[in-house]
């Protein structure tokens, strides 16, 4: 379904069901040249067990409108004006790379708005290397490749994700270049990695998180290794660890796993 959102035509994916606001709802960000797509099974899942959701094309992504977020500050306004657009009075926020610092920031920010914060793939600082970033701005295509192989811990994805045999690497590099060709105006690749390179709120965002914080992590993440999560997880007041094996994109790579340590917290 579309959302206006400041202005603008804002794509929510609400896993085949009708959108209630009276039931409780999942927001779902996703990361850098990504779209709501990353979320399908565990989107599916939750719409299919009582959870409103909305899994959305950040702005200026995809079929969203808008200008895309310079900063994760920009981000975190743009999810509270979702919320506020879908009459939402408190929402559970899911992030991944990215997304999980927006999500993070946004939390940071609602307060008792929220009411579960999950953070996949995340770290703080979320350093991106020189190289990249030129990669990123000057060569997007390399960029791309380079990314692919940082990110992917297997070739194919197991049967509960886009399907038995899916080539992860391949399905990916395509979404890649899709999200990138879907804006002519900006770069969402840089702006992307820029914003997560400049974000420096992270310790004192995650001090003001009321709600119960999960972090999903890849064992084998070369993006976002683990190690690079421990400065927010220490300051996470009701935090939760949970270490899947498999690299930075939990969500088709562990799908299964994935999916049980999110809705066991979420129902938790």
């Amino acid at each position: 379904m579309y959302l206006q959102v400041n202005g603008h035509n804002t794509y929510c994916y609400t896993g085949g069901k009708t959108f209630e606001a009276a039931k409780p709802t999942v927001i779902l960000i996703h990361g850098v040249l990504h779209d709501h797509s990353v979320w399908i099974l565990q989107t599916r899942y939750l719409a299919n067990h009582g959870w409103n959701v909305l899994a959305v094309d950040m702005p200026g992504h995809c079929r969203s409108a808008g200008e895309p977020a310079a900063t994760v500050e920009d981000g975190a306004d743009f999810v509270i004006a979702l919320m506020d657009a879908a009459g939402l009075n408190k929402a559970a926020l899911v992030g991944h790379s990215l997304g999980s610092l927006i999500t993070l920031e946004a939390a940071a920010r609602l307060q008792d708005r929220v009411s579960h914060l999950v953070l996949v793939g995340t770290a703080f600082p979320m350093r991106v290397t020189a190289a990249l970033l030129d990669a990123a701005l000057n060569e997007p295509m390399k960029g791309i490749a380079m990314i692919n192989v940082f990110s992917r811990s297997t070739l194919a994805a197991p049967p509960s994700a886009l399907g038995p045999g899916t080539w992860v690497y391949g399905a990916n590099t395509a979404l890649n270049r899709r999200v990138l060709a879907s804006n002519s105006r900006v770069n969402l690749f840089h702006t992307g990695f820029k914003a997560c390179d400049s974000y420096s709120h992270g310790e004192a965002a995650m001090e003001q998180v009321q709600c119960p914080v999960l972090f999903v992590l890849g064992s084998v993440d070369q993006m976002n290794p683990p190690k690079a999560a421990q400065i927010l997880i220490q300051k996470a007041r009701h935090g939760k660890v949970v270490y899947l094996p498999g690299g930075h994109h939990q969500m088709n790579e562990t799908p299964e796993p994935m999916l049980v340590a999110l809705t066991g917290f979420l129902k938790a």
